[in-house]
């Protein structure tokens, strides 16, 4: 992929990739960053299930209202299979296998909650939106410069993973949907290593962009994105708060 094409694809990634909706429920970009911080902190202190399962469908909810059903039944479905997984494993006839198969469902459920705030916050969130957020919280430009570039890499990798997929298909390599776990080796060879090759340039490239867009000077910036907490916010915080606090203090 060229340099101007990778450019273009990173001034338009926040519109492609983001889509902020606003939907039923549009919250702050720092209701979001929150959400993922308590998200950690459920895992950190590794709370009752009961308390878990009532966190990640609260967590479930700003996905619905944003539009995003299918993520947020996928998710759903897989957190709820986790849960028959772990139940299953307590059965006492179950053999070494279903113990086996239990502590991988734990190990997992405990990161859903993460990777659902995180899937929500970042998807629903474009970069000027992320920026303004980071700069309202007087967070310093050193961290603000790297987390834009973070923010558009991945748009980008998962634009030039299509692009290889695309190639591939056209020479008929690994065609399918299950092909690459058919065969591994072509995985590494015709996926990974391209991918991991391309991954500096783009790094790159991403950085010029976003320093040529003037980030990177001092002093001052302004922003043609507007960002409001508005009661919602305020609400939705509270509210998720809620469970951790009482399985942090023993009620549950």
């Amino acid at each position: 992929m060229c340099v101007a094409r990778r450019l273009v694809w990173a001034a338009y990634a926040e519109e492609a990739f983001c889509e902020d909706r606003h939907h039923l429920m549009a919250l702050d970009p720092r209701t979001k960053l929150y959400l993922v911080a308590l998200a950690n902190l459920l895992l950190f202190f590794h709370v009752d299930v009961v308390v878990e399962s009532l966190t990640v469908l609260l967590l479930l909810l700003p996905l619905l209202g944003a539009g995003r059903w299918a993520a947020a039944v996928r998710f759903g479905c897989i957190y709820v299979l986790l849960l028959v997984g772990t139940w299953a494993s307590t059965l006492d006839d179950g053999g070494s296998w279903l113990h086996m198969l239990g502590s991988l469902c734990v190990g997992i459920r405990m990161m859903m909650p993460c990777l659902i705030a995180g899937i929500y916050a970042f998807t629903t969130t474009t970069a000027s939106q992320f920026v303004c957020a980071l700069r309202r919280m007087r967070i310093p430009e050193t961290i603000v410069i790297p987390c834009v570039v973070c923010i558009r890499f991945f748009p980008t990798i998962h634009d030039d993973y299509h692009q290889i997929r695309d190639a591939m298909a056209l020479r008929g390599i690994a065609q399918g949907t299950f092909a690459l776990l058919r065969h591994p080796a072509q995985s590494l060879e015709y996926i990974l290593m391209p991918l991991l090759m391309n991954a500096t340039g783009v790094a790159q490239d991403l950085s010029v962009a976003a320093l040529t867009k003037g980030i990177g000077i001092r002093g001052p910036h302004t922003c043609h994105t507007e960002i409001r907490m508005h009661g919602i916010d305020w609400a939705w915080m509270v509210i998720c708060t809620v469970p951790l606090a009482l399985g942090i203090g023993g009620a549950w």
